[in-house]
């Protein structure tokens, strides 16, 4: 299901004194969440965050944002969510937001059987997990283009072509 507001990573920290903060992002580039002029502080976009400058910093965002000026304010902002609009992310195709495959089914590109429902999503470098559940049981699935046949966000149906072994006891 597509979702109008996304979570995209969390204040983890202050940096300097000024009201800049050191943001964890939750997207598969630090990159991604500097692009973006309005953040928001709740998953129905009512509190909005003006950004005045983001950068990349290692493995962080630092963000500055009107009205935190000093680490004080800074510091009241720590554990703080924050997402974007759907509407000024530009996302490519075949590339979808971890929170939105959550909970689709998961169908067998061969014989259309059900084969779980996806319930987790890992990032191991080299490519994604996904978690699909069945039964009590989970199932580990590699998220790579041998397997993924098809995601339709908006019916919630992925469908795959699974490696031979993982779903054999279904």
């Amino acid at each position: 299901m597509k979702i109008q507001f996304l979570e995209v990573g969390k204040i983890v920290g202050t940096h300097g004194i000024a009201g800049e903060m050191r943001v964890q992002p939750w997207c598969n580039s630090p990159k991604f969440l500097t692009k973006f002029k309005t953040l928001y502080k709740d998953k129905n976009g009512q509190s909005s965050l003006n950004v005045y400058s983001a950068r990349v910093h290692k493995n962080v965002v630092l963000l500055k944002v009107d009205g935190v000026d000093s680490i004080e304010s800074a510091e009241r902002m720590r554990n703080q969510v924050l997402y974007i609009s759907r509407d000024d992310a530009n996302i490519p195709n075949g590339e979808w937001f971890v929170q939105e495959l959550i909970n689709c089914s998961v169908f067998d590109a061969d014989d259309g059987s059900l084969l779980g429902v996806l319930s987790d999503i890992s990032q191991t470098g080299a490519n994604d997990v996904w978690h699909v559940e069945k039964d009590g049981k989970e199932y580990l699935v590699p998220a790579i283009k041998d397997v993924v046949v098809s995601v339709d966000i908006d019916a919630e149906k992925i469908v795959i072509r699974p490696i031979k072994g993982i779903f054999d006891e279904i």
